[in-house]
């Protein structure tokens, strides 16, 4: 480290952390995309949503939304980080000259910081499942009923043999905690590409691993013939075209392409902000949503479901899926895995997968907030680091207790499809239509092996944008006034609810104060700077 913090006259930013290789740069990249969403998520929306029908709208959502927010993200990022900011109150500073602009940035602060608090948690669940299923703690459980009383257990909903209070959560909670905090302290270079470059080909090879055991599960029941592996591949990718006349069937496609990219996190901005101004942006991208889409239509198409219809046929699998992620993910595979040979250690393998995907991703949502007080407050890794977790750690406690009250629901409309595609919105505003069409591609193009056609910022223009909008009004048409109104939230929970409210504009407003603070210790530490 160098002394320049002891000279606040200097106004030259001190050098910022850079990927040490291309390889490594991906592989964090893939690692913030490739999540708990790939695995559990996608195949539930794919099979409750028309099956192979549902892949037109979501590689329509993947070319006209997904890869365009990605590459403007990138763009973003990488142009911020030329002037030494890894976050977006600084990146949109640059891009619009204007005094509200850093204000407007702090909201890819503040959503990163939300979704980890609650996302982090998830993830810690995965870990803890992943040590049940090794030492057989969940062994001889083999109703749905019976799943879903030992996980509201765990969660502290109820109280049971298996668990008689949350200390195991909290347990598995604080060790998951501990390994985002450790990787984050240790910095890009040592902490995040050190782990990627390990997490990422683990997680291909184990989702083989597991792609292989799925295919050689056959037909488990011969009395049941229709039963088979084969006929839960054709339920996952028979298409039924019919369901592409509904709506919210492009809606689950659309937000599929959100959750899976991790596009409007704020996240990927600052990822690339460690980029250096000639790395190449566009051809990066793309290898990054290749790996990502191999984890998820590949990999996470033919695991869960697959193997659920196998076992449990088409309305018992109908049913999990209408249930959603968490039903398939922690009721009907650990049941399965009890039926398989050696399924004791695929069980392991698979909640340790899903942990090896979570965690990176709680990686990359935390990693805007270190940057923030290291950059913006001239912090050291070491304080910054200790920071973040303490707010970290208070912020998901409301989470953990008060999660059967609808909290951390709560949280995920608002923060982890609400807030996203705002953000999103505002992103190509300001890039393409602020900051100038010409100039944001010749950003994007800078340094580029694989050269962006004009077309294509045309499309981000005015197609991303316009598909952005009509989806939001359409969200808000149709779940927005319920839950705006808490149409079916019951009255002992109404005080939670708001709680969770209030958390979200108090964490925005105290982002917005720490942005003022910041630009006002500049303003004090230097020169008036232009803009």
């Amino acid at each position: 480290m160098t002394h320049a913090n002891h000279h606040p006259h200097h106004s030259k930013p001190k050098p910022r952390e850079q990927w040490g290789t291309r390889m490594g740069l991906i592989f964090a990249m893939a690692a913030n995309a490739v999540g708990l969403g790939n695995f559990l998520r996608f195949p539930v929306q794919c099979a409750a949503n028309g099956g192979g029908a549902f892949m037109i709208p979501y590689f329509i959502a993947f070319i006209l939304l997904g890869i365009p927010l990605l590459w403007i993200e990138w763009g973003i990022g990488r142009f911020g980080g030329k002037y030494g900011h890894g976050t977006t109150p600084g990146m949109f500073h640059y891009l619009w000259r204007h005094p509200l602009a850093k204000y407007i940035g702090a909201i890819g602060i503040a959503v990163p910081f939300l979704l980890v608090i609650y996302y982090n948690y998830i993830v810690s669940w995965t870990l803890a499942y992943s040590v049940f299923s090794f030492t057989g703690k969940y062994a001889g459980i083999t109703t749905f009923q019976g799943m879903a009383d030992f996980l509201a257990a765990y969660l502290g909903k109820v109280s049971n043999s298996h668990f008689p209070t949350i200390a195991t959560a909290f347990l598995f909670f604080l060790i998951s905690h501990g390994c985002m905090l450790w990787v984050i302290a240790m910095g890009v270079n040592k902490g995040i590409e050190r782990l990627v470059r390990i997490a990422i080909p683990m997680i291909i090879v184990l989702g083989i691993i597991l792609v292989i055991r799925v295919l050689f599960v056959g037909t488990p029941d011969p009395s049941m013939p229709g039963n088979s592996v084969a006929n839960g591949f054709g339920y996952i990718w028979n298409p039924d075209f019919s369901t592409l006349k509904d709506s919210r069937v492009w809606l689950a496609a659309t937000g599929q392409i959100f959750f899976t990219l991790s596009v409007g996190f704020g996240a990927i901005q600052t990822y690339a902000s460690y980029l250096k101004p000639k790395d190449d942006v566009v051809l990066s991208g793309l290898a990054t949503c290749s790996i990502n889409e191999f984890c998820e239509v590949i990999l996470g198409g033919s695991i869960a479901i697959p193997v659920t219809f196998a076992f449990f046929g088409l309305a018992q699998t109908q049913a999990v899926a209408a249930g959603g992620a968490f039903d398939l993910g922690f009721f009907a595979l650990p049941i399965i895995f009890q039926k398989m040979m050696f399924g004791q250690i695929f069980g392991a393998v698979w909640f340790f997968l899903l942990f090896l995907a979570g965690i990176t991703s709680s990686i990359a949502m935390a990693q805007p907030i270190m940057a923030f007080f290291q950059e913006e407050f001239r912090m050291t890794r070491r304080t910054a680091a200790t920071i973040v977790g303490i707010m970290t750690f208070f912020f998901t406690l409301p989470v953990i207790f008060f999660l059967k009250h609808g909290f951390l629901n709560e949280l995920d409309f608002w923060i982890g499809t609400f807030a996203l595609v705002v953000f999103a919105i505002i992103e190509i505003v300001l890039f393409i239509w602020v900051f100038g069409e010409e100039r944001a591609w010749k950003e994007i193009n800078s340094g580029a092996d694989l050269r962006l056609p004009r077309a294509v910022i045309r499309i981000m223009k005015y197609v991303t944008l316009t598909y952005l909008s009509v989806l939001l009004v359409f969200w808000l048409v149709q779940d927005g006034a319920s839950i705006f109104l808490m149409k079916n939230v019951s009255a002992a929970d109404y005080p939670y609810i708001w709680f969770a409210r209030f958390m979200i504009v108090g964490v925005a407003a105290l982002m917005v104060f720490l942005v003022h603070i910041a630009w006002q210790r500049k303003h004090h530490i230097q020169r008036r700077v232009p803009g």
